[in-house]
């Protein structure tokens, strides 16, 4: 199924964020008993009954507050309303009703999308009974909640998938690579897919996606035959006057997840920032494969060797663990070598494909294994015996068996997955390491 992405809203101090990091099951959001404590938005990856899906964590909406980010923070609440299949509306049980949660429900009133009504904190039986207050918001039955040790999460979330089920369909379509180009505003995306696309445009149709915001472009000539996922925003403009960066992030999750291959767009006059780095990890978190396109090189005063190595060195230590991706420098404008942005792209998807047969790999990695261990840990040592490749997995999986897994650490899994990568063509896909019991 295609991916879903699902906003938490509400006003300050009602448990976005712990609720976000429950769901996400990890600890990025910060929490605090402090009104504004979230300003930068959170992007996660959550899995409830075989559905994978992206959440957004947004900041508290307030209206004539002393903060000075509360004009900044409302309308990032809105793109996330506007941009998601699923709304969860949180409030506060302890507190009841205020000014800020009637605001905040008579603007999703008027949106036409599944909205849930989170009752938070109700962490005793006394306090649960104090949510019926909630119905005069008008947006049905509270959910009762306590993010902070869990209670009613598994109700919550079969609500959650219940409306993936209702409002969203597969559209089949070929199967052939889906290379989806990304990136922050300005950066040369819509340059770039102009470029592929305005020639011989009797071969090109546009073919309606698994969802409201992706566009399948069937690309076949040239000996190219493949689908670009486009976001919507490539080819109308936003119904909201957006925060740029932010909706640059919101729209790239969905074409990353409809993707199989990401092509992002870095700008060479300014190099790579935060807000490639945050599109960078959603790519990550949805292990798709990945080519990085310098654009705008033509507007590089000093060319040479050592400025494209330098920039090179620059982009794989921001990336870093994950370095084994191509850089390809190119310019949308003169179309210098964007079909070698095609061609890389390609390569990364048959290299998600690839298999190493256990034969291979064993002769290959045991003798590695046994002149580099794993460290021993309270005097016990680790023996990996035995490896192999995972079949029919969504990227290249390898398991190795050992007599105490629990014992190979993170810094040896990457050692692992190094030694695979010398060996054989992973480039620009991510490699799952597991380590079980033999």
């Amino acid at each position: 199924m295609a991916g879903n992405i699902v906003a938490i809203v509400g006003r300050p101090n009602v448990g976005k964020s712990t609720l976000f990091n429950r769901l996400t099951q990890t600890r990025r959001a910060i929490v605090a008993d402090v009104s504004g404590t979230t300003r930068d938005r959170q992007y996660g990856k959550s899995f409830w009954n075989g559905h994978e899906f992206s959440i957004i964590d947004t900041g508290g909406w307030v209206e004539g507050s002393e903060d000075i980010f509360e004009n900044e923070i409302r309308r990032q609440v809105t793109i996330a309303v506007e941009e998601a299949d699923v709304i969860l509306y949180i409030v506060d049980v302890t507190v009841g009703i205020n000014e800020y949660d009637t605001e905040i429900a008579n603007m999703l009133r008027r949106v036409k999308k599944p909205i849930l009504l989170v009752s938070n904190k109700a962490d005793t039986f006394d306090l649960q009974y104090q949510a019926a207050e909630f119905y005069r918001l008008g947006l049905g039955e509270p959910y009762l909640l306590s993010a902070m040790n869990g209670l009613g999460t598994g109700e919550l979330l079969d609500a959650v998938v219940r409306h993936f089920d209702a409002n969203r369909q597969e559209e089949d379509i070929e199967d052939l690579p889906r290379i989806a180009v990304v990136g922050r505003p300005n950066a040369g995306k819509s340059s770039l897919i102009n470029a592929f696309l305005q020639d011989d445009r009797n071969i090109v149709t546009d073919i309606a996606g698994t969802t409201r915001d992706s566009i399948y472009t069937r690309y076949n000539k040239f000996g190219h035959d493949f689908y670009l996922v486009d976001t919507a925003g490539i080819r109308r403009k936003s119904k909201v006057t957006e925060d740029l960066e932010y909706y640059s992030v919101v729209r790239s999750i969905r074409a990353i997840e409809n993707a199989d291959v990401c092509v992002l767009m870095i700008d060479a006059t300014r190099g790579i920032e935060s807000q490639d780095l945050n599109i960078f990890s959603v790519i990550q978190k949805n292990k798709k494969g990945l080519v990085v396109c310098v654009n705008k090189w033509d507007l590089v005063e000093e060319k040479s060797d050592l400025s494209i190595k330098t920039m090179e060195n620059a982009i794989r230590n921001r990336l870093a663990p994950f370095t084994d991706f191509p850089i390809i420098f190119t310019s949308a404008l003169t179309k210098q070598r964007i079909f070698k942005v095609i061609e890389t792209a390609e390569a990364v998807y048959a290299n998600k494909s690839r298999k190493v047969t256990a034969g291979k790999l064993n002769e290959y990695i045991l003798p590695l294994i046994e002149n580099f261990p794993p460290p021993a840990i309270k005097g016990k040592y680790v023996k990996i015996k035995y490896a192999a490749q995972l079949p029919n997995t969504m990227i290249p999986s390898f398991v190795f068996f050992a007599n105490l897994p629990q014992y190979v650490k993170e810094p040896y899994r990457r050692f692992l997955e190094n030694k695979i990568r010398a060996k054989w063509d992973f480039t620009g896909v991510p490699i799952n390491i597991f380590i079980r019991q033999k």
